[in-house]
């Protein structure tokens, strides 16, 4: 049986992240039609989402990795070079919608160079966002207007926590009722 040059992927595999649940992933591959979709709601500053892992995991030569934008995939120029390099030499084409760029392991020296251009610019990019909220927030504490986050827990709260605790009850089960983590619970009673 001959392959024909117009060669057609075994699966169409989307891979979606955004930094938070409350974020909507709706629009990162509108329009795209995919036979399986793995969605992260976690950073990108590294590789360790669990949702990336599953599709790195499923995916064969053959599929087709389809993700909204580069900086989707990997915030910083090694991780993005070293996932798309791995996939590419599994025989996984790898297609990034926003920079319309597809890498298919014989890619072009060019193809090369835009891959490591346009992964710096983003991680680049990132660290210009970061670098001008501690401006901001350096700024808003000069003025005296920054708070900072709402405490997980009221006054109230902790005093019940504390009182409940010395009734003999388990840090635990106090943290799951108040929906804090262990931790969130230690610093407040401390």
């Amino acid at each position: 049986m001959m392959m024909t040059a117009a060669r057609r992927h075994d699966k169409r595999v989307g891979y979606i992240r955004v930094s938070s649940v409350e974020q909507n992933t709706d629009r990162q591959l509108e329009g795209q039609e995919l036979d399986k979709v793995f969605t992260d709601r976690a950073s990108g500053k590294d590789t360790k989402r669990p949702q990336l892992q599953a599709a790195l995991d499923y995916i064969r030569e053959g599929d087709e990795l389809i993700v909204h934008s580069m900086d989707r995939l990997a915030r910083n120029l090694d991780d993005l070079r070293r996932i798309v390099l791995d996939l590419t030499k599994k025989g996984v084409h790898v297609r990034f919608v926003k920079e319309n760029l597809t890498f298919t392991g014989e890619d072009s020296p060019m193809s090369n160079l835009l891959l490591s251009l346009l992964g710096a610019v983003a991680e680049f990019e990132r660290s210009m966002i970061r670098e001008r909220q501690r401006e901001g927030i350096a700024l808003a504490k000069k003025k005296g207007v920054y708070k900072g986050r709402k405490p997980s827990l009221t006054a109230e709260q902790v005093k019940e926590i504390r009182a409940r605790l010395a009734a003999g009850e388990m840090k635990t089960v106090l943290a799951n009722e108040f929906k804090v983590s262990r931790q969130t619970l230690y610093t407040a009673i401390a």
